[in-house]
């Protein structure tokens, strides 16, 4: 026995001396296409998004069209209009200036409110300013502005278009002089028709503001440019990762996760810049609103972000439940003991598979692998697809796998 121990010894040290030393290059180069594939993941999901939300205006419209309902941006709007009126609204010289027929309504209306006359106006006109931002009028306004503005946010990220929505101190405005126009009607349906006599007034509602845009411009058009290709990119350096590796699917597990992770921290730092962003504001700019709008601008990003989490944890769990490993089998084994049972029970039901089943136990491989390319196929003609579209089509296939499993019948079995 410790003669037999020393030879196998001695047969394992040569095994090892004369192993290629290709295996060492081919796993420095997989571990590196999967890093770099990994690392440029974020870049990617940044990249989709930045072509499908500054190239697409309609995609860009349903971003914000939301925006019209959302009470803090109402808010912010209302008080903005409101602010601009009062502004050009002559207290001293306003009762005068009212039709003597029109006093009894404006005063009834103003008495209601209470207190002195500049917060009783003040009050008036920010209530019809309210009633103005929750009406379908405002969203109409709101949804053309940005149908608008997405040329001026393609102008300030992209450095080209163009469009009347301003840019001025590295800020994306919508002009509210249309929402503006429908509160001094409103006021004066209700009695106030002096404000019939305020000029046209411009006033913004800042969309979105960055310090320096200009600076930036660059590294987003080339991010743009990138659009499709940059998470192929990605995806193709882990794929040829995985392929150079001497474990593929110990690579493939690695890479998917590696995926995963790499998107989920980009949330994070879009959880923190939001942070940052919100606090960077000055002043005059509701914070709410600020929000409400940042959150809109970031959702496809975040819903692509989730998407590839999915899609990578989806992957990993795949790959590790069809390898040798103890647990992985002991799960297979109840997978199969399962799908045993519910056959022989059928069988005592007297519910036979006939000719199908020794036709699907023969082609099973070829099934099984037809069924992963459809459920690939699908996720990638899928439009803008989902976290919950991958869990979809994964017990979509996780059921389709079941029932081949039940329909693959052994020709020696059948009695």
């Amino acid at each position: 026995m410790e003669q037999l121990r020393e030879r196998v010894a001695v047969l394992e040290a040569a095994r090892a001396e004369s192993r290629p030393r290709r295996h060492v290059t081919k796993s420095f180069l997989a571990a590196l296409f999967i890093v770099i594939g990994c690392v440029l993941a974020p870049f990617g999901a940044v990249s989709a998004w930045a072509s499908s939300e500054v190239g697409d205006t309609e995609r860009y419209v349903d971003t914000v069209a939301p925006l019209a309902s959302d009470p803090d941006v109402q808010a912010a709007v209302a008080n903005r209009a409101a602010n601009a009126v009062m502004g050009h609204l002559d207290l001293p010289a306003l009762l005068e200036e009212v039709a003597p027929a029109d006093r009894p309504r404006l005063a009834q209306a103003l008495g209601r409110l209470g207190g002195p006359l500049e917060d009783a106006i003040a009050g008036f006109v920010r209530a019809r300013a309210q009633d103005v931002v929750a009406s379908e009028v405002f969203k109409r306004i709101w949804i053309d502005a940005n149908r608008t503005i997405h040329s001026a946010v393609d102008k300030a990220l992209t450095g080209s278009g163009g469009g009347a929505v301003k840019i001025k101190n590295d800020s994306v405005s919508i002009d509210l002089a249309p929402v503006i126009d429908q509160l001094k009607q409103r006021l004066v349906d209700e009695g106030l028709t002096v404000a019939a006599k305020i000029p046209e007034v411009h006033t913004d509602f800042t969309v979105l503001r960055a310090d320096n845009i200009g600076k930036v411009k660059t590294g987003f058009r080339l991010l743009q440019i990138a659009g499709f290709w940059l998470p192929v990119l990605s995806v193709l350096l882990v794929a040829a990762g995985v392929l150079l590796s001497v474990r593929r699917r110990r690579a493939l597990v690695a890479g998917a996760l590696g995926l995963a992770v790499a998107t989920l921290l980009l949330g994070l730092g879009l959880t923190v810049f939001r942070v940052m962003y919100l606090n960077a504001l000055p002043d005059s700019v509701s914070q709410p609103a600020a929000a409400s709008v940042y959150d809109a601008l970031t959702h496809y990003l975040r819903t692509t972000i989730r998407t590839t989490a999915a899609l990578g944890v989806v992957i990993a769990l795949g790959a590790w439940l069809s390898g040798p490993g103890r647990v992985a089998t002991l799960v297979r084994q109840l997978w199969n003991s399962g799908i045993g049972a519910v056959r022989s029970t059928a069988d005592r039901a007297g519910l036979r598979t006939g000719p199908v089943g020794p036709y699907v136990h023969r082609y099973r491989a070829w099934i099984t692998w037809a069924l992963v390319a459809a459920a690939v196929l699908s996720f990638v003609l899928w439009s803008y697809p989902t976290g919950w579209v991958v869990l979809g089509i994964a017990l979509v296939l996780l059921f389709a796998l079941a029932v081949v499993e039940f329909l693959a019948e052994d020709p020696s079995s059948v009695r």
